[in-house]
């Protein structure tokens, strides 16, 4: 998720319109709605300022790379529709409880 949806997703459920928001952060409503289209890439320090502004904060961690879903997910976006469905199908038939199982 980049910064401009992240801004987005902030004053949506702060409830304000850009203008307000644009109000609250000194800033223009122009400013806001380019952040927001991805037209304009703000800094995180802009847009940890954008979000504070609409009454949120951000957290930001860093956190171990998990190589095993990256390699996971790489193999999956190479197979067809087809070989993805019959994989997941195939996973749903080891979490089916055998008759009589509870």
């Amino acid at each position: 998720m980049g910064g401009g949806q992240l801004l987005r997703e902030a004053r949506r459920r702060a409830g304000l319109t850009q203008r307000q928001l644009a109000t609250r952060a000194g800033v223009t409503q122009p400013t806001i709605a380019r952040i927001e289209r991805g037209q304009v890439e703000a800094s995180l320090e802009r847009v940890l300022e954008l979000v504070r502004a609409a009454g949120f904060d951000l957290e930001v961690r860093v956190v171990p790379l998990d190589e095993d879903a990256l390699a996971l997910a790489e193999q999956n976006l190479a197979r067809s529709p087809d070989e993805r469905l019959d994989s997941l199908l195939a996973a749903l038939e080891l979490y089916r409880p055998e008759e009589g199982d509870g």
